[in-house]
């Protein structure tokens, strides 16, 4: 007896086809794609884990789908260093971070691009192409024209370096690993490889390699991964997902899911057998990646009523889950109807037929699939089993999407300025604080570098802190008293993005510093916060003009920076001083490169000492004597004390002192004094345009000066 399979059926049907079809392809097809069923496909869990092991099989990307590759080439992980300043009586501190370079293969067939990447889960790059972790990447599409990377090329050499012609790769050059334990991420791409959904019947023939002939089935899927130990493997799953078969055809083997012209057989014996229903599964579960949840496995299932199994149909491919619902109902009814199946003994008018055709028995009106046919003394044994139901979309829910935010990082936005003093501790030093957020939400942090010699030079600071939340004044305000709660004026802030929130304080959380603010150089508190548009509030209830600050007319545009303890990065003592003109660079992700071109309004500040300088005194008073003369007094301020308790404010200083100025007609004479009083002469009165102007002496620096003229008596 002979069974008829492809490697025979050349020389059993003869004609044109032939010999050749049996040598030719008769062995290959029988092995690639209708052998026992040991082999396997594509698997799910492949496409999820990253491999870097040598011999790792790169599958074939059809369509668009989330695949993880296989690390081609990486170096050791790169060590960076930057050197920040120490705080008080410390040195400067070395802070290290680390970074890797390597190349990830993606698909051994060309590809158009690659859509969003996650890093262990997370986004590393958006839809819109924006990263949000710094690396510089390079992505070759797998054409045969495609040079070595210079990179690769500067590590192995460039006469030894490979081109990976014909493979698509991707190559990240000094991805900063901070984000991810200072170690490579696990990785997987959104590969696009075809501009929309592509037919079964393409992918069948390209992954075929001429052994797969016709147009196949027009079954569009979103995206497919072709890989496995053998060509059949894949070709099998798309037959799965289309619900076709393989038959003989001239040249090759043919995929269809459909009979346009089936072969009539005239049986002499039928033989019905019919399985119990217990043998055909109650339920089948289709796996799939669903593009509706950033591909991540969905599951559909059919069910049907009775006792049976559960199928199980991992496929390597993206399905919506319409589709993948389909599927689930085609196979339960297909595994339902072959439940059947039929042998017949025909003549050898039916030598011709072949596993893989389409048959009619007699004048039957239901078609057949052989799945064997045999020879012996004339007579031809062919066993057929019914032919499957093609899948149709289901309408189905692809349930709850676990998925990864993409928000927009957005442009590094700083303020830089010199802090006004707490009022707990007088500093030493000038303070230079510095403020920065970014117009996305998706903004974290950025690289801060200061420089003190108007950019010939630049020191790094450090990291900044939290997101600060900052905005830009959208309406003029006016001057208001700094002694008294200003409600006449509103303040409308633009911030910077609608996930930017402000919020209302009551007494004692504004005695605990909530709600303070720069406005301007004006420092603020507001005790209540209305959002009137997305990213618009107003704030009301207002203290202006606090520790000293200058209350002022704010102008549109004028900056509006909310200080938080955590949002603020302070530069330590010696990384600037007093009369410093200071230039900030900061930069992240979606800043362009190069100092000064990402920072924001503010990047620029000049140390004028009121961080460390007392405040000016107040209260000046000209009081005439009988002598002719006068006498002038003054209240001196302290920059501590702010809590206003039971007791005089202490001086703040190493001592009280003044340097008083008196200016008239006369002359000038300067005067450092320790009392807050000084005597104008008779003469000094009697030429008259007396001004008297009185600072006081710090520490470290001096106040502003404090001004009465002759005339003024209070």
């Amino acid at each position: 007896m002979a069974t008829l399979v492809l490697t025979t059926v050349g020389g059993a049907i003869g004609g044109p086809v032939g010999a050749a079809l049996g040598a030719v392809l008769g062995q290959r097809v029988d092995r690639a794609l209708l052998a026992p069923r040991g082999r396997e496909g594509p698997r799910l869990s492949e496409l999820k884990v990253q491999t870097s092991s040598y011999g790792t099989q790169v599958p074939k990307i059809f369509g668009r789908i989330r695949v993880a590759g296989c690390v081609i080439w990486a170096t050791d992980l790169i060590e960076q260093r930057g050197t920040t300043s120490g705080g008080k009586g410390q040195g400067s501190v070395m802070r290290y971070s680390y970074a890797a370079s390597f190349a990830v293969a993606l698909s051994a067939r060309p590809i158009t691009g690659v859509g969003r990447i996650w890093a262990d889960g997370k986004l590393l790059r958006g839809a819109a192409g924006d990263w949000k972790t710094k690396t510089d990447f390079r992505l070759y599409l797998g054409d045969e024209e495609q040079l070595p990377d210079p990179l690769i090329a500067s590590a192995v050499g460039g006469g030894v370096a490979p081109a990976h012609r014909g493979v698509a790769y991707a190559v990240f050059e000094l991805l900063q690993l901070a984000d991810f334990g200072n170690r490579i991420p696990s990785l997987t791409f959104e590969v696009i490889a075809d501009e929309g959904p592509v037919r079964v019947g393409d992918v069948a023939r390209a992954i075929g390699e001429g052994a797969v002939v016709g147009d196949g089935p027009d079954t569009p899927i979103h995206g497919f991964a072709a890989s496995g130990d053998t060509i059949a493997g894949a070709a099998e799953v798309l037959a799965q997902l289309s619900g076709g078969w393989f038959s003989c055809r001239e040249g090759g083997v043919a995929l269809a899911n459909r009979v346009a012209d089936p072969v009539g057989v005239d049986a002499r014996v039928v033989t019905r057998t019919r399985a119990p229903v217990e043998r055909a599964p109650a339920r089948v579960e289709v796996s799939h990646y669903d593009p509706a949840r950033d591909y991540q496995i969905g599951v559909q299932r059919a069910v049907r009523g009775g006792s049976g199994g559960v199928e199980q149909v991992p496929l390597a491919a993206a399905l919506p889950a319409d589709a993948a619902k389909g599927l689930a109902l085609s196979t339960l009814l297909t595994r339902e109807r072959m439940r059947e199946t039929r042998q017949i003994v025909s003549d050898a008018r039916a030598v011709a037929v072949a596993p893989g055709d389409a048959v009619r028995v007699g004048d039957e009106s239901a078609v057949w699939r052989v799945v064997r046919s045999s020879v012996e003394a004339m007579r031809v044994t062919v066993d057929l089993v019914p032919l499957g139901h093609a899948p149709d979309e289901r309408v189905a829910e692809a349930g709850v999407v676990n998925a990864s935010p993409d928000v927009a990082i957005g442009r590094t936005v700083i303020a830089a300025f010199e802090l006004y003093p707490s009022g707990e501790e007088a500093w030493a030093t000038p303070r230079l604080a510095i403020a920065a957020a970014g117009d996305g939400p998706g903004w974290r942090q950025a690289t801060v570098e200061i420089s003190r010699d108007d950019g010939a030079t630049w020191q790094m600071l450090g990291a900044t802190a939290a997101p600060a939340i900052m905005g830009t004044v959208a309406a003029p305000v006016g001057r208001a008293s700094a002694t008294m709660i200003d409600r006449a004026n509103v303040i409308d802030v633009d911030l910077l993005h609608d996930g930017m929130t402000l919020s209302h304080a009551d007494d004692a959380q504004r005695d605990r510093g909530a709600n303070l603010a720069l406005l301007g150089d004006e420092l603020i508190q507001f005790a209540r916060a209305e959002q009137v548009a997305p990213a618009r509030w107003r704030l009301s209830l207002l203290s202006r003009g606090l520790n000293g600050s200058a209350v002022d007319v704010h102008d549109a545009g004028t900056r509006f920076v909310l200080l938080e303890r955590d949002s603020l990065l302070v530069a330590g003592e010696g990384a600037v001083r007093l009369g410093d003109r200071i230039r900030v660079s900061a930069s992240e992700i979606g800043d362009d490169a190069g100092h000064g071109e990402a920072v924001g309004a503010g990047s620029e500040t000049f140390l004028d000492g009121r961080s460390v300088a007392p405040l000016a005194p107040v209260h000046l008073r000209w009081n005439p004597s009988a002598d002719g003369g006068a006498r002038v007094t003054w209240v001196r301020r302290s920059r501590l004390g702010w809590r206003w308790g039971e007791t005089e404010a202490p001086v703040g200083e190493e001592g009280e002192r003044y340097r008083v100025t008196v200016s008239s007609v006369l002359g000038e004479r300067v005067e450092m004094l320790v009392d807050p009083a000084i005597t104008i002469t008779a003469a000094e009165v009697a030429s008259g345009g007396v001004r008297v102007a009185v600072v006081q002496v710090g520490t470290v620096a001096s106040s502003r000066a404090a001004v009465i003229e002759q005339g003024n008596q209070s």
